[in-house]
């Protein structure tokens, strides 16, 4: 999904399915560097999400979280992680990193990460449209 100021696609590394990565499309490395429009659309993108997120995998609400510190990732990327009901207690808060950086053989495949990606897609344009609430 691709707004002005933002794109929004499932993270490549991880082992939880529908865990996002929201990432500016200019280069800007700080939240404070956005412009006034660029902050609205991130404000509604994280709440239209977190709604189909919620809708599609279940989710009881959802982490956002935004570092912009690792190696060759300085710019401004966002991410918007599903916390799920029965979540054990060391993936929960800041411990859902345990999730990301997986090794290979754990990780969410590209088949399945462009099906939660289409299925996310759907999701909004039935929330615009009215259809979810």
């Amino acid at each position: 999904m691709t707004t002005t100021h933002w794109r929004a696609s499932h993270a490549l590394n991880t082992s939880l399915p529908g865990w996002l990565v929201l990432v500016t499309r200019e280069h800007v490395t700080a939240l404070d560097v956005l412009d006034a429009e660029g902050h609205a659309e991130l404000g509604t993108l994280l709440g239209q999400l977190s709604r189909a997120l919620r809708t599609l995998t279940g989710c009881e609400k959802t982490y956002v979280m935004q570092f912009s510190e690792t190696p060759g990732h300085h710019h401004l990327h966002v991410h918007l992680v599903p916390r799920m009901p029965g979540q054990p207690a060391d993936r929960m808060g800041p411990k859902v990193f345990g999730y990301l950086v997986v090794p290979e053989d754990e990780q969410i495949p590209a088949s399945e990460r462009d099906r939660i990606g289409l299925a996310i897609r759907s999701t909004l344009a039935k929330q615009l449209a009215g259809e979810l609430r």
